[in-house]
């Protein structure tokens, strides 16, 4: 016992005197050397959220998107700067659209249109959750789909596609109580 005592000990001067000199290469290892001894720190990130998402047979990546709470069809749009709403989606989430302003010179693959700037207060693919999203909502009839542009996708650690599956990697949070695997997005 005593032995065990003396080597915490010497571990303790030792890191001590390390952190002394500031070598953040040895404040490194004595920090490894003391999480051996005393077990692993609880402030280890949780595996970071991820979704799937296989390709339609179209082509493209559609799936299911919460927004503000509201469950609404989107598909992913890599040359969209922005995510981009129908106005009919905008009015089901319950989004002011009669008090929109529609200034925003828009071209979409129907040609040009006008859109209003907003932000929603949350959009969740799967278990990638992001909140204060910029947007544009499309006047009415101008767009048949939603789109999730790159105003989500750049706040992503990663995301690219893989044997027709779509990989959208979110960042690791800082409470490790759960495991998480990742989530498939089904439409």
């Amino acid at each position: 016992m005593s032995r065990i005592l003396l080597i915490v000990l010497l571990l303790m001067a030792t890191a001590g005197a390390i952190v002394t000199y500031g070598d953040p290469d040895q404040i490194a290892r004595a920090r490894e050397n003391l999480s051996l001894i005393f077990g692993p720190s609880n402030a280890s990130p949780a595996p970071a959220p991820a979704v799937q998402i296989a390709r339609s047979q179209g082509g493209e990546f559609a799936f299911r998107a919460k927004i503000n709470g509201v469950v609404a069809p989107m598909v992913i749009d890599t040359g969209a700067t922005s995510v981009v709403l129908t106005w009919e989606t905008a009015k089901a989430i319950g989004l002011p659209t009669e008090m929109l302003e529609y200034n925003v010179d828009l071209e979409t693959a129907g040609g040009h249109t006008k859109a209003a700037r907003l932000t929603l207060d949350r959009l969740a693919v799967g278990n990638l959750v992001e909140k204060s999203v910029p947007a544009l909502v499309v006047q009415r009839g101008q767009m048949k789909t939603n789109l999730l542009g790159m105003s989500f996708l750049d706040r992503l650690e990663s995301w690219g596609v893989r044997a027709d599956k779509l990989m959208l990697n979110g960042y690791p949070e800082l409470s490790a109580s759960t495991h998480r695997r990742p989530h498939t997005a089904v439409d």
